[in-house]
């Protein structure tokens, strides 16, 4: 049951992303969530965090791979409930925009 229903997860997920992409909306999308990322201060707490972990671990000692592994999981942490639900909110509208078409 489980499976089946990450199955069905997936599967809505990429038909979202198809009609995101058919549409355009998907680039706006991006660039919205760009513009408020920067606004909130997320770039430069996590650029900061970036440079703790590189001095925590030394350059020579860490790969691109390995930091980003590292940072992915605080960065997700990072971004603002509010900039979430913006964007949560603007796929709702295209997608039902989408469907009344």
């Amino acid at each position: 049951m489980a499976e089946d229903k990450k199955s069905k997860d997936a599967q809505l997920r990429a038909a979202i992303n198809q009609q995101l992409v058919e549409s355009g909306e998907k680039e706006k999308l991006k660039e919205t969530l760009r513009q408020r990322l920067i606004e909130c201060g997320w770039r430069d707490q996590l650029k900061a965090h970036c440079k703790e972990i590189v001095k925590a671990k030394g350059m020579e000692q860490i790969t691109v791979e390995e930091l980003v592994a590292e940072i992915t999981p605080k960065g997700r942490e990072l971004v603002p409930d509010g900039v979430k639900k913006e964007l949560l909110k603007r796929i709702r509208t295209v997608l039902s925009q989408q469907q009344q078409q």
